[in-house]
């Protein structure tokens, strides 16, 4: 058994909204776990198992009839918990229920919880302020990559990258030229880096006249990366005409925003990377959103290959030391939380298997069998 490498009593973004619709369902990997995605009774969001158990069947290649979810190889009928509820001429109400899972549709994503199901906590779920607000306008996408999570952690985590992999856009000298401050907090990392007196980068330039801010004159530029876990990034970046407050500037003297990076992984070496940027400035221009969401899609196009090839040479030298720098401090501190918070959930399990034989031996029962598939 391979080693686990992502908490799973977490929750994580399945899926955009507007990928789950109508009567055709979504199938889709969260953690290792094959999870059909639904519209059941009054639009509300369904989650269960993406396994029949008439016959095996993915029940994502199904369709959506009255509230069910009916297997589109023989028509059984599943049920948002799990139970089978009905089959043509069919008696299968006594089949076993399948594993159902917490989801929830929430800032115009759905979020489900793959890992021990009486933990779900709703309210546990990030509040994002900038998906409530009219102030702000948000943007964005869904790449899949074959790369582990934590790679995309760390390239999140230090933006270094961004003066090589994303010269023509973001990236400029100053940026690896400037030191990184990471703090941690509790279960959260967080980089920074500011560069003062500068001039902005391409895509810097066209939001600075996207705001009606001339593009030509130096600029105090920022970058603070928020980690949490289990592996969500938000980043404050922006620039604002220089000696004017950089971060902190009047909202008639920057262009800002924050990079939303929702990472989930699918296996231990592929990811659902959910990306876009929040801005609160012109909310109402749509044509801006649309604009950003373009040049911001081709840049994070950019780091695609750079990851998948990392992932390749990672997996063809598993016993190479690989060097830590200051500027990793952030991916570094992000991948001790994650480890933390596996080892709880691997503890838990163990005090529960223990706890099962413990019980089972006081009963006279012997010791549990263990039974592989």
């Amino acid at each position: 058994m391979s080693q686990q490498t992502y908490p799973k009593n977490a929750w994580y973004v399945a899926a955009m909204s507007e990928e789950v619709a109508g009567s055709k369902p979504l199938g889709r990997k969260i953690c290792g776990e094959n999870i059909a995605f639904y519209r059941s009774h009054d639009n509300a969001i369904a989650a269960v198992l993406d396994f029949c158990p008439h016959r095996g069947a993915a029940l994502s290649l199904g369709y959506v009839e009255d509230g069910l979810l009916v297997c589109g190889y023989h028509g059984l009928k599943m049920g948002a918990d799990g139970k089978t509820k009905e089959m043509p001429l069919q008696r299968v109400k006594g089949f076993p229920c399948m594993k159902s899972y917490a989801v929830e549709e929430r800032y115009g994503f759905i979020w489900v919880w793959p890992g021990d199901q009486s933990q779900a906590d709703k309210e546990l779920i990030p509040y994002l302020e900038w998906a409530v607000s009219p102030e702000w306008a948000y943007g964005g996408g869904l790449y899949h990559i074959h790369c582990d999570y934590r790679l995309m952690v760390d390239n999140l985590m230090d933006l270094t990258h961004e003066t090589y992999v994303h010269a023509s856009s973001i990236g400029q000298k100053e940026i690896d030229e400037s030191p990184v401050s990471t703090t941690v907090e509790g279960d959260k990392v967080i980089t920074s880096r500011f560069m003062e007196n500068i001039m902005a980068p391409p895509f810097w330039q066209a939001a600075l006249r996207g705001n009606g801010l001339a593009d030509n004159v130096p600029v105090d530029r920022w970058q603070i990366c928020r980690f949490s876990p289990p592996s969500h990034v938000m980043i404050d970046v922006g620039v604002a005409h220089a000696d004017n407050g950089g971060f902190d500037a009047p909202a008639d003297k920057k262009a800002s925003s924050t990079v939303v990076d929702f990472i989930t992984p699918e296996t231990e070496t592929s990811i659902w990377y959910f990306w876009g940027m929040a801005r609160n400035f012109k909310p109402e221009d749509q044509a801006l959103t649309d604009t950003i969401r373009e040049g911001q899609g081709k840049i994070f196009a950019e780091d695609l290959e750079v990851l998948e090839r990392q992932q390749q040479n990672l997996l063809a030298f598993p016993d190479y030391d690989l060097l830590k720098l200051d500027i990793d401090a952030g991916g570094v501190q992000s991948r001790r939380i994650i480890d933390r918070l596996i080892s709880k959930e691997i503890a838990a399990k163990e005090r529960t298997v223990k706890e099962q034989m413990d019980t089972s031996s006081s009963q006279g029962n012997g010791p549990l069998q263990t039974v592989s598939f």
